[in-house]
């Protein structure tokens, strides 16, 4: 008998059943069981390939939450005194273990029923834990099977059964990722955020950079897992003769940096594509130097998976003076627009809009205006005269501000951040940096972050959520020239470096990074030189000062009166005098820290793709403060993603009170609420073992959120009875 190809499987059970073929019935069904059906797993960062953040589990589901229960907390033992580290891993669960990294950068593999570890590798022996990481990545073959795993300036490839370095993987188990990229990696700031992803024998690396004038490239290049060697490069900024170059200064290439992709990506391997959202050109905030649209940054990239070329791109913002970086891995969609399918991909922004692109063409599935902005006044500087604005969905979060803008929470409050913002540049979305300071909104948090969106297939839904916290952006002047000196040497390589972004022009600090004021009392010369080196917490290592430089930064951190200034060298195209930095990322707040624009502070929001809809919007976190006081819910900063599940669930923690949540994915309803031990700035896992139903939650506090620094994490599942 010849069986049709149009058969069911529940169709096969029959026919062997009916046939008497027992045997071969009985075969059917342990593969059935054994193999992972679609949405049911979570073996890749982000719940799958394609980040949908998706999981068709409905064991745990809107009628039993009442029912759910801690079923073990485990801590890593290495979270950092005050707010100074973070965990921000998303967790995989592979092969019957979960892999986890800790606050200070261990892989550690535990048990995911009882959250025993089962083994732990430390990339940092005998050295100071430096960066952040939000997951890793699987790869198998038989009896070969290995987890990929980011530190400092190296990608690990680890045996996944018990935690030893594969040899044959680079050199001795690791590479360099500041090998590649067509520069001295001696003097390059390279690591890895956010995990790779897996195509065939592939592993597709982006990277993290520093933000300064003489950041490193950010090629995105893909590596062969078994061997470590770099099978193709995408140069992000372009070369002579390569699709883009005319979008620069022709100089530019030689110097400029950024461009990186630092936020994962997505492949769909049916077609053999990997989407890459890349970050802004650097400097972040200043664009003299590198005057055009500067392809391809804050572009998504379609590439073919297997020879890194380009098959389409879409540039969602135009010569980038924002620190607009596309901050979410793309999610892979497939919508129903009447009648037609149609396999598309959704790229969330920090400008708080939905960009929907056919996936094999590029082309929008919503129309796009390109919409005049305003100027800079800054010398040199050449703004992109309009920036893309999708017609459809619309923003899901504020795009202007004004003093009617200014927070209401209080009297008090109102006064205080007027008075701070009186000088100060409002107005729309896009508004260039200036001199004089600009209330930038949305702000660098975005809108959406790294968390990225969840998307339903049941409904073509898609689930973000979202800051609304303005910056107070001012910039400086710092002088190339010894005759028209404005500041010391080693104030320039203070301010050129970006120490300004975390520490303030004022070296102040702010409720995350520390002051850099008197540090004589804190620090020796000796222990402050060898931060630079070597890093330390967030703060990545500046192997790129020349000793020279590095001397100039030590007398100016520790206020020793320099002689005279010395120039410091800048690319032969910028407008030959003056540079720009800024004032950090300073957050406009009240007096009392409250972000200074009216509430909501932070939501969650769903989105008909389908139609391009928003929803529902919903507050995320409170103030509880606050609240007592009868301030409606405002909702708070949060870092972290969300996820959404077959059982009418969206999953998130996220916020700055440390509370996961679970809301109707319908309605946005709160269903149950439960306090973490520490900030649980991470994404949320679910997944299957032994028969239940588990939720797993990162609770590390701490990092660019402020709140005390946790070590834990902590897994849930409906009652034993």
């Amino acid at each position: 008998m010849i069986l049709s190809i149009k058969m069911t499987v529940f169709d096969l059970f029959k026919f062997f059943r009916n046939a008497g073929s027992c045997f071969f019935y009985f075969l059917l069904m342990i593969s059935c069981q054994s193999a992972d059906r679609p949405h049911t797993t979570w073996s890749v960062y982000r719940g799958d390939k394609g980040s949908t953040g998706y999981s068709a589990l409905d064991q745990i589901n809107k009628t039993n939450l009442d029912q759910l229960e801690v079923a073990w907390i485990y801590h890593t033992g290495d979270a950092r005194e005050g707010n100074r580290s973070t965990i921000q891993c998303n967790p995989i669960v592979v092969n019957g273990i979960m892999y986890v990294t800790s606050p200070q950068l261990k892989l550690i593999a535990l048990n995911p029923t009882t959250g025993k570890k089962i083994w732990e590798f430390n990339p940092f022996i005998n050295e100071e834990a430096t960066g952040v990481n939000r997951g890793v990545t699987w790869w198998s073959d038989g009896n070969d099977k290995r987890i990929f795993f980011s530190a400092g300036a190296y990608l690990y490839a680890l045996n996944a059964d018990d935690g030893s370095l594969v040899s044959a993987f680079g050199t001795n188990g690791k590479v360099d990722l500041r090998k590649g990229l067509g520069r001295d990696p001696v003097k390059l700031a390279v690591w890895a955020t956010s995990p790779g992803i897996i195509y065939k024998d592939l592993l597709i690396q982006g990277t993290a950079l520093g933000e300064g004038y003489d950041s490193a490239p950010g090629f995105v290049r893909a590596y062969h897992v078994r061997t470590g060697k770099i099978v193709w490069t995408f140069r992000t900024i372009p070369q002579p003769g390569e699709f883009g170059f005319d979008t620069w200064d022709k100089e530019a290439y030689k110097e400029a940096g950024g461009t990186n992709a630092w936020a994962g990506m997505s492949v769909d391997e049916e077609k053999g594509t990997v989407f890459i959202p890349l970050g802004s050109p650097a400097f972040d905030f200043y664009g003299g130097n590198r005057k055009g649209e500067n392809l391809f940054g804050n572009c998504l990239v379609a590439l073919d998976a297997e020879t890194g070329l380009r098959k389409w791109h879409y540039q969602l913002v135009h010569h980038d003076l924002w620190d607009y970086d596309l901050p979410a891995p793309p999610t892979l969609v497939t919508l129903n627009n009447g009648q037609k399918k149609t396999e598309a991909v959704a790229q969330v922004t920090k400008m708080g809009m939905v960009f929907l692109f056919d996936r094999m063409t590029g082309k929008p599935l919503f129309p796009i205006e390109e919409r005049p902005v305003a100027t800079s006044d800054l010398k040199g500087e050449e703004t992109w005269p309009t920036q893309p604005f999708p017609v459809r969905p619309a923003p899901f979060v504020r795009q202007s501000f004004s003093e009617n803008d200014v927070t209401d929470i209080s009297d008090s409050a109102n006064a205080f951040v007027k008075e701070k913002i009186k000088n100060a540049r409002m107005g729309s979305i896009f508004t260039a940096p200036d001199t004089a300071g600009v209330v930038q909104f949305p702000g660098t948090r975005g809108g959406a972050e790294w968390g990225g969106a969840s998307f339903d297939p049941e409904t073509g839904v898609l689930y973000v959520n979202a800051n609304e916290i303005p910056l107070l952006i001012k910039m400086k002047a710092v002088s190339l020239s010894d005759s028209d000196a404005l500041i010391s040497h080693g104030e320039k390589i203070y301010s050129l470096n970006n120490c300004t972004m975390c520490h303030g022009a004022n070296r102040s600090g702010t409720a995350v990074f520390p002051s850099l004021q008197n540090l004589a009392e804190k620090l020796s010369a000796v222990q402050a030189a060898a931060i630079l080196k070597t890093g330390k917490g967030q703060m990545p290592a500046y192997p790129n000062i020349t000793d020279e430089d590095k001397k100039a930064l030590l007398d100016f951190l520790f206020d020793k009166k320099e002689i005279k200034s010395v120039t410091t060298k800048g690319p032969a195209s910028v407008e030959k005098k003056y540079r720009y930095v800024h004032n950090g990322w300073t957050t406009l707040t009240d007096k009392q820290g409250y972000p200074g624009v009216k509430p909501p502070w932070g939501t969650l929001n769903a989105i008909d793709l389908n139609k391009g809809e928003i929803l529902w919007q919903v507050t995320l976190g409170e103030y509880a403060e606050l609240t007592k006081k009868g301030i409606p819910v405002t909702g708070t900063q949060n870092l972290g993603g969300a996820v959404v599940t077959a059982g009418g669930l969206v999953i998130i923690a996220a916020t700055y009170d440390g509370k996961l949540r679970v809301f109707d994915k319908q309605t946005g309803k709160l269903l149950w609420a439960y306090q973490l031990p520490a900030g649980g700035y991470a994404t949320p896992a679910t997944y299957m073992s032994n028969g239940k139903q588990y939720i797993v939650i990162a609770a590390g506090g701490g990092g660019k959120v402020g709140s005390p620094s946790g070590d834990a994490y902590i897994a849930f599942r409906l009652k034993e009875h």
